[in-house]
């Protein structure tokens, strides 16, 4: 039984992750559990995950379903910063499911683009992915993730663009894309800073004016 599941990760491991995400689009079933997504993905399956929860959190989604998709990445990214290899999440998590129709919908529209960028990726600058580099990632994704379960009206799509990139860049060990992601995280961070000073000085001219009046 252990031989039949190590082989089906080391399959897993081996097939590019657009394979994957087609194969999980395919899925026969009306939902398919984030457990099973787990054990398709493999030893990959942390940056997996990430890649999964971040570019879904890029959709045009109603409000609060990015803190639905943000919540598993605040239990993913931790756990690279602490070396694990084995994702773990808790049983009521692992549980839930998605539904495949909502899968079919999206997992198309994104795989053509994954493939396009998997035929130029290849494992470069791979030391940015020693340890620390991983616990760096890691922490990143983890601080994005705080920022993607609070409700900022469209301050969801950069974040979760750059937890997504990131994550990918740890599939593919591609330095280069693992700098768009670090370029990405800086640029998000630098808008909500932005915008939270817009906010806090249109806050202050409105109590000065109300103030004087």
């Amino acid at each position: 039984m252990s031989e039949t599941v190590e082989t089906a990760e080391h399959s897993a491991n081996e097939l590019p992750l657009s394979a994957v995400l087609l194969d999980i689009a395919e899925h026969g079933e009306a939902r398919i559990s984030i457990d099973e997504l787990m054990h398709k993905f493999g030893g990959r399956a942390i940056g997996a995950l990430l890649f999964i929860f971040g570019l879904a959190c890029t959709l045009p989604l109603p409000p609060g379903a990015t803190t639905i998709f943000g919540f598993p990445l605040l239990l993913l990214g931790p756990q690279l910063i602490i070396g694990g290899g084995v994702p773990w999440l808790p049983e009521r998590v692992k549980s839930r499911t998605i539904s495949t129709a909502d899968l079919r919908t999206a997992l198309p529209r994104a795989i053509p683009w994954l493939q396009k960028v998997e035929a130029v990726s290849k494992p470069r600058l791979v030391f940015l992915f020693n340890p620390i580099g991983e616990r760096l990632i890691g922490l990143i994704c983890t601080a994005l993730a705080f920022v993607l379960i609070l409700p900022i009206p469209l301050g969801n799509i950069l974040p979760a663009l750059a937890v997504a990139v990131l994550s990918f860049s740890l599939i593919q060990r591609d330095g280069l894309i693992a700098l768009l992601g670090y370029a990405l995280a800086i640029t998000s961070a630098s808008v909500l800073v932005l915008a939270a000073h817009i906010i806090v000085r249109t806050f202050e001219h409105m109590w000065a004016v109300i103030s004087a009046a």
